[in-house]
């Protein structure tokens, strides 16, 4: 009985699984050749989740594992595939900054995928236990690759503040999870949902439980007030690890938050709707003004992903298929649009000095027109502007809030989204129209193939990617309801 249960399971949990005997089998190969197999097993870390990215989408099937606590629906497999994009990305553009800044080791390619398979668990969590088993495993990791580079102050004083912050904000969920228990007495998510549904009036105690889980959840996205890490973080650790922590990380804690609220506590859509339409206005607001005074170019970057996590949560706010569905286009979006924007900013080294203030880009457009032209369309777009695919996020998303009744969100969005616009333009000016100060080094392949493709994707590829995408997330969004 056990082992049917058992070998039911398992096909479900296949990328998980690839990824984590990948890992050991990196780790063992980096062992015994020693410190030089960096960046030979980077490229076979890279190649790992390519491939657990095409498992997933040809092979692996549709169903619940071990029990409910795994569940793998075309929401999932959506949010999954994201993932393994965002994590092979960043990755790939590691490898030449890796070798400059001498953290080429293998631990890093491994460390990166053991936090991918965290995330992936979040994804597919159905219950409090798998939830926090993946948030754990994804953070751990991350806790080390934000302070890989050990001869950096920064980089060490990120990986501090992130392990800090980040160990405060565990503690937080799992006391919310215990509460969450032990007023409803389940931990999966469906479970949850049949309690609280029983339940004629809500207690306090599941009530600041639930208040706990979202604190906890909040934190992982740079949601207002959990803020407060990124960014520190973003502009002390290695410039390829905060390309990751923009993207990856960001995708999964959606995921897991919009199965947790929608799915698991549906009933109390009323009470967990009012705690996340407050951090959404706050993100959004936050991440808009606060980033006009930015020169550093990954601290601007960090208040931007407050702003964006703030758009998304507009779409989550919704609680219904329509705003899942914008929640789902949002992020694919986002990932494109910050890949792309991290390969530019990963290519600006002059003298073999990475350089990070913004006023460096002035005058790209003159000695570098391509990389400009890509840059300003990333902006564009990250701004919101049409045609540009940016628009599309943030349209679905505030279309879902005005058709749930939240007019007011909306608009708080829109206004938002137009102060935002100031410093995006901002960027775009010093490129095009300021006296230049010198060129780039010459770009690396991996970044022109990860800035490549976010571009024609973002603009004009769009045109032949975008229908696809979109019915697949209205299709993965019509599942998570069923």
């Amino acid at each position: 009985m056990f082992s049917q249960f058992v070998a039911q399971s398992l096909p479900i949990v296949g990328p998980e699984l690839i990824l984590s005997v990948g890992a050991m089998l990196l780790l063992m190969i980096g062992t015994f050749q020693g410190e030089r197999s960096g960046g030979f097993v980077m490229s076979l870390a890279v190649g790992l989740l390519v491939f657990a990215a095409g498992w997933l989408c040809f092979v692996t099937p549709n169903g619940v594992a071990f029990g409910g606590s795994m569940i793998l629906d075309p929401f999932a497999r959506f949010m999954k595939v994201l993932v393994l994009i965002a994590s092979a990305a960043a990755l790939l553009m590691s490898n030449a900054f890796a070798k400059r800044e001498r953290f080429d080791k293998f631990e890093f390619p491994v460390l990166i995928v053991l936090c991918t398979v965290g995330m992936l668990v979040m994804v597919s969590a159905g219950d409090l236990i798998a939830l926090y088993m993946g948030l754990e495993l994804q953070s751990l990791a991350i806790y080390v690759i934000a302070a890989i580079a050990r001869d950096h102050i920064k980089s060490t004083e990120a990986g501090l503040k992130y392990f800090v912050l980040g160990a405060l904000s565990s503690g937080m969920l799992l006391y919310g999870a215990s509460l969450v228990y032990g007023f409803t007495g389940q931990i999966g998510f469906h479970e949850i949902a049949l309690a609280v549904a029983s339940q004629e009036t809500r207690s306090t105690g599941l009530l600041i439980g639930l208040v706990f889980v979202l604190a906890g959840l909040a934190f992982k996205i740079s949601a207002v007030p959990f803020h407060m890490w990124t960014p520190d973080v973003y502009e002390g650790a290695p410039t390829p690890v905060t390309a990751l922590l923009a993207g990856a990380p960001k995708v999964a804690a959606v995921a897991l938050l919009t199965r947790l609220t929608v799915q698991g506590f549906g009933p109390m859509t009323a009470d967990w709707q009012q705690v996340i339409i407050f951090i959404s206005i706050a993100s959004m607001l936050l991440g808009s003004f606060a980033a006009i005074g930015q020169r550093n170019i990954k601290r601007l970057m960090a208040y931007s992903s407050i702003g964006h996590m703030g758009y998304v949560l507009v779409g989550l706010a919704a609680g219904n298929e329509a705003g899942v569905r914008g929640v789902l286009i949002y992020m694919a979006t986002y990932v494109a649009m910050t890949l792309g924007t991290f390969a530019v900013i990963l290519s600006m080294r002059r003298r073999d000095e990475m350089i990070e203030d913004v006023y460096e880009l002035a005058g790209l457009s003159r000695s570098n027109p391509i990389l400009a032209l890509a840059l300003t369309t990333l902006m564009l777009s990250l701004a919101g502007l049409p045609p540009l695919l940016g628009f599309w996020g943030k349209y679905y998303v505030f279309v879902a809030a005005v058709g749930a009744g939240l007019v007011p969100l909306a608009v708080i969005g829109v206004v938002a989204s137009t102060v935002g616009l100031f410093y995006y333009l901002r960027v775009v000016k010093v490129m095009w129209f300021d006296e230049p100060v010198g060129g780039f080094e010459p770009m690396g392949t991996e970044l022109k193939i990860v800035l490549g493709a976010a571009t024609l994707f973002v603009f004009p590829a769009y045109i032949f990617v975008a229908g696809p995408m979109f019915a697949a997330a209205a299709n993965a969004a019509r599942g998570f309801f069923l």
